[in-house]
């Protein structure tokens, strides 16, 4: 199987990690501007954008290698998420269905990171069940009016656009959903920011839409089409976002194997037990496993292909080996691990909240059940 790697692939995957070990080792407890800017300076705000609208115009496997490197040498996962969440839910469903005076007015400040973008699809009783929604949005002339709460909207406290879906025609189910394209500055949009115990570093909050009025060339595709574009974002979330979890589970390996080597206990390192070797030999199968569904779902999406087994498959399988390896470093750091400054239990959890977003793990389980026909 050829993955297509261009020439300067392996160039482009140091490149990217380089610049995102290089940036300062602190952690954070909110988004900064300046952090953000550093994300957009190196290329990844916009990595999969068309490049005539200010991004790289990447594929799938090309985009999945610069995000592992980014999880590979930035330890801030938060910040990590908030940028892929930023591209992969609400760039690429304007870059690939907006609008073209939408996309030209928003792409480029999105991918440069003079801009902060937001997914607000989530609601209280709308979680893994997306047809459920409650939010709602009427025509007006030329306008829509947009009416509802979302919650658990990445990025939204900082947002300066949101992708908003709502429910158009709400006896149709799924098939009644619209996803919009909103400003911040959008008369009757709130947000309520709050905070949570993973990812922390990516702001979080409640969006109100009260009475929003929306133009009508903002509508992403046409009325009705939402489930479908949500669907098409996810592609990308649980394929490239998801390599930055092989990034986060290298660099923990790494971490592992180093410890393993120096660390003395009953006069020899603790490497040298087979519970401790076999354990690491184990978890870098799963990794290399992962890396290798994970670029295979990649490559048939390049191929135009639907490939919805092979992204359940792939999403399931690094969200697990993350949970796993980030558990493994726990334990064999011992109490080097526990230490607040180490940031291993950050990246547990970090690695947790993996098999809940963009579908949790039974979600997939479910997917990949109907596509093997069960």
């Amino acid at each position: 199987m050829d993955f297509g790697w261009h020439p300067a692939a392996q160039a482009e995957f140091d490149r990217v990690r380089a610049q995102a070990a290089a940036w300062p080792d602190e952690r954070p407890t909110a988004l900064t501007r300046e952090r953000w800017r550093r994300c957009g300076d190196a290329g990844l705000l916009g990595y999969s954008v068309p490049a005539d609208l200010g991004g790289s115009g990447r594929g799938f496997l090309d985009t999945a290698r610069a995000v592992e490197a980014f999880g590979l040498g930035c330890p801030d996962m938060g910040l990590v998420f908030a940028s892929l969440a930023h591209l992969f839910a609400c760039a690429m469903p304007i870059a690939e269905h907006g609008d073209g005076r939408v996309r030209e007015r928003v792409l480029p400040l999105l991918a440069s990171g003079e801009w902060v973008g937001a997914n607000a699809i989530t609601e209280r009783d709308a979680g893994s069940d997306v047809t459920a929604l409650r939010a709602t949005a009427r025509a007006d002339g030329d306008h829509y009016v947009l009416d509802g709460v979302k919650t658990f909207v990445s990025n939204a406290p900082e947002a300066d656009v949101f992708v908003v879906y709502a429910s158009t025609s709400p006896e149709f189910g799924h098939l009644g959903v619209t996803g919009f394209v909103v400003e911040r500055d959008t008369p009757g949009l709130v947000v309520e920011p709050f905070e949570k115990s993973v990812l922390a570093t990516c702001p979080v909050g409640e969006v109100r839409l009260e009475g929003c009025r929306v133009p009508a060339h903002h509508v992403l595709g046409v009325p009705g089409q939402g489930a479908a574009i949500f669907q098409s974002s996810m592609r990308w979330e649980r394929t490239c976002l998801f390599a930055a979890y092989l990034g986060q589970a290298g660099r923990l390996l790494e971490r592992c194997v180093a410890h393993a080597r120096e660390r003395r206990q009953f006069g020899r390192a603790i490497g040298k037990n087979q519970a401790v070797s076999h354990a690491i030999a184990r978890l870098h199968s799963r990794v290399e496993a992962a890396r290798l569904l994970l670029w295979r779902a990649c490559w048939l999406l390049d191929r135009g292909e639907r490939a919805a087994l092979e992204v359940a498959g792939a999403k399931l399988a690094v969200s697990e080996a993350a949970v796993d390896t980030a558990a493994f470093a726990m334990r064999v750091l011992g109490g080097t691990g526990t230490r607040l400054g180490s940031g291993v239990a950050h990246d547990l959890l970090d690695a947790m909240a993996s098999t809940t977003f963009s579908g949790t793990s039974e979600m997939q389980l479910e997917q990949m059940a109907k596509e093997l026909g069960l």
